[in-house]
């Protein structure tokens, strides 16, 4: 079967980084169109800089990085570098990667290339707030006819959230765009914290990936060892959550994890419950979104480490 053809829409962001190096390991599974960066997790300087130097850890430098939004729609910006690290790589040191992004943004190049794209037939994954996807929509309509689905990272239900009592980061960051992209009637999956709290590092899952050799398992485990670092710190839990890489994760094997239909609608007015995701599952009528409410934890790090060695 052939490759997945994908765009990653992301804002590296340690979790975003494992999210990179696991996509880049699957190049007979995925075929990585390009990558596009949104301002999120810290600067949309930042974020973009960061794709270019996991692109780089990867030794994928065939793959474009394209630089998007620096701001949310309508919200006030807010970044997460207390999670993140202040440049958003878990405060790590790394080269300078020898590729920097292209002249074409983030917004051009998703329009342009979904426009050209035969019908249904580009997967996006967003493990960022939803800006550019939804800038997107708006200036090119059209460009709805190449998406085959939508699978992001956003919302929580009976999580709760992890910035406000209801609301998850990235669709609190620009809960316009989320609710954009919610309404578009795109097929999409969303893998909130309901889902991505339940796949957590432990002693065993990451002794088994400090044991592979490869570069891109050596640096996807000094972001999990970041990541487990603030969790204690913040929220005073043991082992790191999978957010974005579960995103990647379900794209490689979907029957690890289990959805529902569901309508999906974000609010945008109250400042109280901004970005607050209410699922649905009462269906009065079909609908093409379905949210993420079960993962099988062990076969998702199976997968990376096989993926990563």
């Amino acid at each position: 079967m052939a490759p997945r053809p994908l765009i990653i829409d992301c804002d590296p962001g340690v979790d975003d980084a494992v999210a990179l190096l696991l996509a880049f390991s699957a190049p007979d599974a995925l075929e990585i169109l390009g990558i596009t960066t949104v301002a999120g997790n810290v600067s949309g300087a930042l974020t973009a800089q960061n794709a270019c130097i996991v692109r780089a850890i990867a030794e994928r430098e065939d793959v474009p990085v394209f630089a998007g939004a620096d701001r949310p729609l309508l919200a006030e910006a807010m970044e997460a570098g207390h999670f993140h690290g202040r440049n958003g790589l878990g405060d790590l040191e790394f080269p300078a990667p020898g590729k920097g992004v292209e002249q074409a943004g983030a917004v051009a190049f998703l329009a342009e290339t979904l426009r050209a794209a035969a019908p249904a037939s580009i997967s996006i994954a967003v493990t960022g707030p939803l800006t550019n996807i939804a800038l997107a929509l708006r200036a090119a309509p059209d460009a709805a006819q190449g998406v085959r689905e939508i699978v992001l990272m956003g919302g929580a239900r009976s999580e709760g959230g992890n910035i406000t009592a209801s609301a998850e980061f990235n669709i609190y960051a620009d809960p316009h765009a989320a609710q954009m992209v919610f309404a578009s009637g795109l097929p999409i999956t969303a893998l909130g914290l309901d889902v991505t709290h339940q796949i957590r590092t432990n002693p065993a899952r990451m002794a088994r990936l400090e044991a592979l050799g490869a570069a891109r398992a050596r640096a996807a485990c000094q972001f999990l060892r970041f990541g487990e670092r603030v969790e204690r710190e913040h929220a005073g839990h043991d082992g790191a959550p999978l957010h974005d890489p579960a995103v990647i994760a379900y794209l490689l094997a979907p029957e690890t994890f289990e959805t529902a239909a569901a309508e999906i609608a974000v609010e945008t007015e109250s400042a109280l419950t901004r970005g607050h995701t209410a699922v649905e599952f009462r269906l009065s009528k079909p609908s093409a979104a379905r949210w993420g409410v079960r993962a099988d934890a062990d076969a998702v790090f199976d997968l990376i480490a096989r993926r990563l060695a």
